[in-house]
């Protein structure tokens, strides 16, 4: 099931009519329907791979508890090495299983030995399987570092992990703050459910409107770069910018939102990161369940930046490369991820990483200086090549793709001026809300608001039925 779907629009009422008003005065049974209710929201892709999550969500609730148990530091590392073992092992054999054999196929013809792919497996990617890996792993880290009691109620463990609105795409919760929201007893607010409904609103418009419209185009360019020239391909990869990004970040808003209408307050995933004026700044910004999941359980555990620069320099390629590859068993992704850490590096040589963790662009001024335009236009460009290997198939298509961009610099196609104007005004309504992602606020006049949140569900409505709905690109992932 899709957010962006005939299916959820009816889902999600009923869910939340039972939830609300048949089982608001039992927590237990709450949470059961959370549970089942999660969990059809998952079947109704793939039924069958409702059993790698039940079966993770088993493994690690028996683990959790047993940690706790034992006596020994040993015995402890020794359950909590299980736990990692066997999420890293079921997510590796069902995403990166024909990577492997097909990189392992290709070296040995690269050197004159042809092997047969006899061992290539016909392997479907279960949906969210990166997400919800890392979700209940995080869990049993939690528990064996003491930052979390192992709870004994399996129905609130289980809807935890499969937890519908953040389920397939994320953001991924931290058991430390999800968990205990799902144990104690919720409470409806007005507010928070205003604020969730204008939520889903502004992810449903970023998704059906913005990144459903600049796919068809993004396809064409990318499918048929060879035919365009470089002018048309920095526009397909500034088209690719925006839509993954709406389409991503859109899902992040539905999921808040959706979250909010059931009493629970997820994680922030995106704060406006085109709006960053470096490189460490974006990824502040981008995806920040996952950059701040691999910052915790595994740049500090190798030591972090406390142990030298050249052991910090080591981790940071690390870091990007494995990033790289959680998003796909592809060397373009690999790529994507050691092109940014060569981008992060000379910011953290420099100690400006960390220049803006306080402050946003414009921050009290109608628009933003030169200064900060200057540095906003270079990172997003260098943002946007970064992109390039992402989109593209092959590596030996991304350096083409970039071949062309930079040296055959002509021939503007794909110039759409409807959809030039609606990027305009996206980025507009971006920077009017950019300080605070999570309550979407264009104008204190109520008028403005109700007028303009009118205007995005017309916009969206209309396209919603009138175009086929296309899946989240994070699915993939």
């Amino acid at each position: 099931m899709i957010f962006n779907s005939i299916i959820f629009l009816l889902f999600l009422p009923i869910v939340f009519l039972l939830y609300w008003f048949v089982f608001y005065k039992n927590l237990k049974s709450q949470n059961l329907l959370i549970l089942v209710s999660s969990y059809v929201f998952y079947g109704w892709w793939d039924y069958r791979f409702l059993s790698l999550i039940f079966l993770s969500t088993i493994v690690d609730y028996i683990i959790g508890l047993n940690i706790t148990k034992q006596d020994s530091e040993k015995k402890q590392k020794l359950l909590l090495w299980y736990s990692v073992l066997f999420n890293l092992s079921v997510l590796g054999f069902f995403k990166y299983y024909n990577f492997f054999v097909d990189s392992w196929i290709d070296l040995f013809g690269s050197i004159g030995y042809e092997i047969k792919s006899v061992w290539t497996l016909n392997i479907i990617l279960p949906v969210g399987i990166s997400f919800y890996t890392f979700q209940t792993m995080s869990y049993t880290i939690d528990v064996y570092r003491k930052k979390l009691e192992p709870t004994k109620d399996f129905i609130s463990f289980a809807s935890f992990v499969s937890f519908f609105p953040q389920l397939v795409a994320g953001p991924i919760e931290r058991a430390t703050n999800l968990l205990p929201q799902i144990l104690n007893k919720r409470e409806f607010k007005y507010e928070q459910g205003v604020q969730g409904l204008k939520l889903i609103l502004w992810g449903m418009f970023k998704k059906v409107v913005i990144a459903d419209s600049l796919a068809p185009m993004v396809d064409n360019i990318f499918s048929n770069y060879e035919d365009f020239g470089g002018g048309t391909l920095w526009l397909g990869a500034i088209y690719f910018a925006f839509q993954i990004y709406c389409d991503f970040s859109g899902y992040s808003d539905i999921a808040i939102g959706t979250s909010k209408l059931f009493g629970f307050e997820l994680m922030s995933n995106f704060k406006f990161p085109y709006f960053s004026r470096n490189i460490g700044e974006f990824w502040r910004r981008w995806h920040i369940s996952l950059s701040t999941w691999f910052r915790d359980y595994l740049y500090i555990p190798l030591g972090g930046s406390q142990e030298g620069k050249w052991k910090s320099i080591r981790n940071i390629f690390i870091i990007f490369l494995v990033s790289g590859f959680w998003h796909g068993a592809n060397w373009t992704f690999i790529f994507w991820g050691l092109f940014h850490s060569i981008l992060f590096l000379p910011s953290f040589v420099l100690n400006t990483n960390r220049k803006y963790t306080t402050s946003i662009i414009g921050e009290n001024t109608f628009l933003p200086s030169p200064k900060e335009f200057v540095q906003v236009g270079v990172t997003f460009t260098l943002v946007t090549i970064g992109w390039v290997f992402f989109r593209s198939e092959s590596i030996v298509d991304s350096f083409v793709y970039l071949k062309k961009m930079v040296f055959q610099f002509y021939s503007f196609q794909n110039i759409k001026p409807t959809i030039i104007l609606f990027g305009m005004g996206f980025i507009i309504l971006e920077f009017i809300i950019k300080s605070d992602e999570r309550d979407i606020l264009f104008s204190k006049r109520k008028e403005i608001n109700y007028f303009l949140f009118l205007l995005l569900g017309v916009l969206t409505t209309l396209l919603f039925f009138k175009e086929n709905n296309n899946g989240f690109i994070y699915f993939q992932f």
